[in-house]
C-alpha cells in the first residue's frame, strides 16, 4: 500500500531537484543544519561540557563513601565533599542524596563498631549521623547503649576511688587526675550517679572554702580563679552565692583602701591595690581612674625633681609610672620636660673651651651613631639618638655634623610616625611627632600629620566608647584636642562622653 506513495514522493523530489540549482540545494541544506544545531545546542552542551567542578566533587564523594571515609578534617571525607557540591548548586539532588547515604553509612558503622566493642568509634559515628539528621529515635537508642557499655567498661569504681584519693590529698583541680575532673568524667558516663555528684559537691565546697581563705589573705586573683572553677563545674552549688558575695565585698575593701592610701601619698601600696582589683575586674572604672591618678602623681614628682636637677630621682619616678601605665600620655610629656631640664643644666655650666667643646661634640656624635645603628631614636632616656642631637644642638647648633644628624633624625621620625600610625599605635606615633616638631617646627608636613593623628584619636575613642570604655574615650578626646582637632566628629564624641559621665 505504501509503495505507490514512496514512488510518487521520489518522482516529485527528482522534479524539484531538476528545477533547483545546486546553490539552492546548498542554501536549504545549510539552513536546515543551522536549525538543527540551535535545537540540539543545549543537549550537546550538557553532554560535552558538564559542570566539571560539581561533577568532580560528587565523584570524589562517591569514592570516599565506598572507601568508608565518611568525614575528615581536611575536607576529603564524603560528608565534606557532598556538602561542598550542595553549596555550589543546591538544586543538584545528587549532593543531597549523597549526604543521606553518608548518614545511613555512619549509622551502620556505629552499629558495627558497637558490636565490636569499639565504643569511642561508635560514639564518633553517632555524632556524624546526628549531624546528618538521621532518625533521632535510632540515634538516641544506640547512643544510650554506647553510654551504658562505656560505663561498664570504664571501671567506674576505679575512677571514683582515684577521685576520692585526689580529694583527700587536696588535689581538687588543675590536671586530669585531680578530683573534680575525675568526678566529672564519671558523671559524663553515667549522668546523675549519686556517689559522683556527692563527691563533686564536697570537692567544690572545699574549693570555695579555700577561696574564702584567699580572700582573707587579700589574694583576689587566687580567689577569682577558684570561683571560676566552681562556676564551671556547678553554677548552682549551694556555697557559691555566699562566696561570691564575700568576693565582691573584698573588692570593695581593696578599692576603698587604695583610695585612702592614695590620699595619704602612699603611691606604691595604692597602686598595688588598684592593680589587684583590675586583675579580677578589668572593667572596674574606679580602679582604673585610681591607677591613672597614681601615675599622674609619679609624673608630678618627676617634674619637680627634674626642675631641681635631681635627674636620677626623676628617672626613677618616671620608671615607676611607666611600669603601671606605659601608654599614659603625660609620661612622655614629663620625659620631654626632663630632657629640657638637662639642657638647661648644661647651659648653666661654665663655657667650654674650644678643645673641650670639640671633644664633647665628638662624643655626642659618636653616641648618636651608635643609637642610630641600634634604632634607639627616643629611648632609653639620656642615651637615645634624640638626646644626643639635643645636647649637641645646645653647644654647637650651627655645626654641620649636628645639622646632618638632626636631618637624619627628622627623616627617621617621619618614617616612625607613618609606621606607628599605620599600626594604630597612637601613643608611639605621638612620640615620634613630638620629636619631629621639636627638631623642625616649621616642616610643611607637620600640619597634615597633626590632623591625621587627631582624626585617628577621635576614631579610636569613638570605637572604645562604643565598647563602654568611657575613661579611654575621655583620654582620646584630650589627645585629639591637643593636636588641634576642630571637627563635628570631635564635638559629637565630646557630647556622648559628657552624657555618659553624668549618668
Amino acid at each position: 500500500m505504501f509503495f505507490p506513495f514512496f514512488s510518487r514522493l521520489r518522482l516529485r523530489m527528482c522534479i524539484l531537484l531538476r528545477r533547483c540549482s545546486v546553490w539552492h540545494v546548498l542554501s536549504i541544506g545549510t539552513l536546515l543544519l543551522g536549525v538543527a544545531v540551535l535545537v540540539l545546542s543545549k543537549f550537546l552542551a550538557d553532554w560535552a561540557w558538564p559542570d566539571s567542578r560539581i561533577t568532580q566533587l560528587l565523584q570524589r564523594g562517591e569514592v570516599a563513601l565506598v572507601q568508608g571515609n565518611l568525614s575528615a578534617p581536611d575536607g576529603s571525607g564524603a560528608r565534606e565533599l557532598f556538602e561542598t557540591a550542595k553549596a555550589l548548586d543546591s538544586d543538584r539532588h545528587e549532593a543531597q542524596d549523597g549526604l543521606l547515604r553518608t548518614g545511613q553509612a555512619a549509622l551502620a558503622q556505629a552499629r558495627i563498631t558497637f558490636d565490636r566493642g569499639q565504643f569511642d568509634a561508635a560514639e564518633r559515628y553517632l555524632r556524624l549521623a546526628r549531624v546528618l539528621q538521621m532518625p533521632q529515635d535510632q540515634v538516641d537508642v544506640l547512643e544510650r547503649l554506647v553510654r551504658q557499655r562505656q560505663a561498664e567498661h570504664a571501671d567506674l569504681d576505679q575512677l571514683l576511688v582515684r577521685a576520692d584519693e585526689a580529694y583527700v590529698a587536696g588535689r581538687l583541680e588543675g590536671d586530669p587526675n585531680s578530683a573534680l575532673p575525675l568526678y566529672q568524667r564519671v558523671l559524663e558516663l553515667v549522668p546523675g550517679f549519686s556517689r559522683a555528684l556527692q563527691g563533686r559537691e564536697d570537692a567544690l565546697s572545699e574549693l570555695l572554702r579555700q577561696a574564702c581563705v584567699d580572700l582573707e589573705r587579700g589574694q583576689l586573683d587566687a580567689a577569682a580563679a577558684k570561683l571560676n572553677v566552681a562556676q564551671r563545674y556547678d553554677p548552682g552549688h549551694v556555697d557559691l552565692p555566699q562566696t561570691q558575695d564575700l568576693f565582691n565585698r573584698a573588692i570593695d575593701v581593696h578599692l576603698h583602701r587604695a583610695v585612702r592610701l592614695l590620699r595619704r601619698g602612699l603611691l606604691a601600696p595604692a597602686a598595688r591595690d588598684f592593680r589587684a582589683v583590675l586583675a579580677v575586674r578589668p572593667e572596674q572604672s574606679a580602679a582604673r581612674r585610681g591607677l591613672e591618678d597614681v601615675v599622674e602623681r609619679y609624673v608630678a614628682h618627676a617634674g619637680r625633681q627634674a626642675a631641681e636637677f635631681h635627674f636620677e630621682q626623676a628617672e626613677l619616678s618616671l620608671a615607676r609610672a611607666r611600669a603601671l601605665l606605659p601608654d599614659q600620655g603625660s609620661i612622655y610629656l614629663a620625659e620631654q620636660a626632663l630632657q629640657r631640664a638637662r639642657q638647661t643644666r648644661l647651659s648653666l655650666q661654665p663655657k667650654l673651651s674650644k678643645v673641650e667643646r670639640e671633644r664633647y661634640l665628638g662624643e655626642l656624635m659618636g653616641r648618636f651613631d651608635v643609637a642610630e645603628r641600634l634604632k634607639e631614636w627616643l629611648t632609653p632616656p639620656g642615651i637615645s639618638a634624640y638626646d644626643q642631637v639635643r645636647a649637641a644642638q645646645a653647644i654647637a647648633p650651627a655645626d654641620a655634623r649636628v645639622q646632618r644628624a638632626a636631618q637624619r633624625l627628622l627623616v627617621a621620625m617621619r618614617a616612625c610616625f607613618e609606621e606607628e600610625l599605620g599600626r594604630n599605635r597612637l601613643q608611639s606615633a605621638q612620640a615620634c611627632l613630638d620629636v619631629w616638631q621639636a627638631i623642625n617646627g616649621q616642616d610643611v608636613g607637620l600640619l597634615g600629620a597633626r590632623k591625621r593623628l587627631a582624626q585617628r584619636w577621635i576614631a579610636v575613642g569613638s570605637e572604645r566608647f562604643g565598647e563602654g570604655d568611657i575613661t579611654f574615650a575621655r583620654r582620646a578626646l584630650e589627645q585629639a584636642r591637643r593636636w588641634g582637632a576642630r571637627t563635628p566628629e570631635l564635638d559629637e564624641l565630646a557630647r556622648r562622653v559628657n552624657l555618659a559621665s553624668q549618668r
